[in-house]
């Protein structure tokens, strides 16, 4: 059975007003990216980058999902069991938005990690002094679930699942907001046998001509395309809609 795998980046949600990292304005203008997101800087400071975060939880806490959040919900309610939500941002608004077992390639603002045992667990949107406790083993080492610079990322070995899977069963990607700096997403369009990419401008980390689709606007403007792409798609017995033909919208 064919499905649809969604990966995003921080272009999702930057119009529900969450701060990117490497856009002009963005954090890495006020922070250096090695002393608030690094496991060295953890190691040195490890209150100071324990505040960093805090500080973006408590931004999160009235932060709400935007049309393309609720637009891959809808999507993943429509076609149970069919399409899996990959994203690399730490926010929660896809939870927010109803989507159901998203996957978190850099872990989650929302939830804390113990050093000792691993236990995870949700915090909400307090903040972490980490001497808390962990609720399984009693340790009093507790941080931020959120993956660093220098540190493993082992969601990552699920992406690579699903991208053979995605081959195996000629499925559909929509790749939304993210600069390609990070991720191969061409390389990974090269999995799919019908693909979407919608960023607000074209990358240069990016070769979009591997892409079937491209849609250069907001996300949430892209959203009813995408999801008349998905549904079309899911629906069809064909290889895609519209398949071997590339288009832009500007």
């Amino acid at each position: 059975m064919r499905h649809i795998v969604f990966l995003s980046g921080a272009g999702i949600s930057a119009e529900s007003g969450i701060s990117t990292f490497r856009d002009a304005g963005g954090l890495w203008d006020t922070y250096n990216v090695m002393d608030v997101c690094s496991a060295e800087a953890f190691r040195r400071n490890r209150q100071f980058v324990l505040e960093f975060y805090n500080k973006r939880r408590r931004e999160l806490a009235d932060k709400t999902p935007n049309a393309a959040h609720r637009m891959v919900a809808d999507i993943q309610r429509e076609f149970p069991d069919r399409v899996l939500n990959i994203t690399q941002n730490i926010d929660d608004l896809f939870e927010k938005a109803g989507c159901e077992g998203t996957i978190h390639l850099h872990g989650e603002l929302t939830k804390a990690r113990c050093e000792v045992c691993g236990n995870i667990w949700d915090i909400g949107y307090a903040d972490l002094v980490g001497t808390e406790l962990c609720p399984r083993c009693g340790a009093s080492r507790v941080r931020h679930h959120v993956v660093m610079f220098n540190e493993q990322a082992p969601e990552y070995m699920r992406l690579y699942e699903s991208l053979d899977e995605l081959h195996a069963n000629r499925g559909m990607l929509v790749v939304i907001g993210t600069s390609g700096l990070v991720l191969p997403v061409e390389e990974f369009a090269r999995y799919a046998s019908y693909s979407v990419l919608n960023n607000l401008e074209p990358q240069a980390a990016i070769d979009d001509r591997v892409f079937s689709v491209r849609l250069y606007e907001k996300a949430g403007t892209a959203a009813p395309k995408i999801a008349e792409l998905a549904r079309r798609f899911l629906d069809s017995d064909q290889r895609g809609p519209r398949d071997g033909r590339a288009e832009t919208a500007s």
